[in-house]
Parts: structure tokens; C-alpha cells; sequence
């Protein structure tokens, strides 16, 4: 995950960026199956908030 997106976020880093944070989430989603806690849950729900951020802020579908 990113440390932290900002509205001043770089989208000139949003191709990598995105790139890295689809893997991890898929990662993540083979390591924990369906049946998360409520912490994995979380972490899981933040990573899908910061694709959305990035895929938002900077136009990209």
C-alpha cells in the first residue's frame, strides 16, 4: 500500500502506482480467501480506496 494519497498526488506515478497496488491487492486476496477479519478487512478495503483514489484523480478508467 502507499503510505498516503493526497488531492496534491502525482499522476505521473498513477501507471506504476496502480500497477503495484493491483498486485498487492490480488496477493492479498489469494494469502486471505473470502472469510476476513475485520483488521484484513480493512487493509483489503483501504487498498480498493486507493486504486479508486488514483483511478479518480487522475481520469483513468
Amino acid at each position: 500500500m502507499l503510505d498516503r494519497l493526497e488531492s496534491d498526488y502525482d499522476c505521473s506515478n498513477a501507471g506504476e502506482d496502480l500497477q503495484r497496488l493491483k498486485q498487492e491487492l490480488a496477493q492479498f486476496d489469494a494469502e486471505n480467501g473470502r472469510n476476513l477479519s475485520p483488521e484484513a478487512a480493512e487493509i483489503r478495503n483501504r487498498m480498493e480506496n486507493q486504486i479508486r483514489f488514483i483511478q479518480n484523480k487522475c481520469d483513468i478508467r
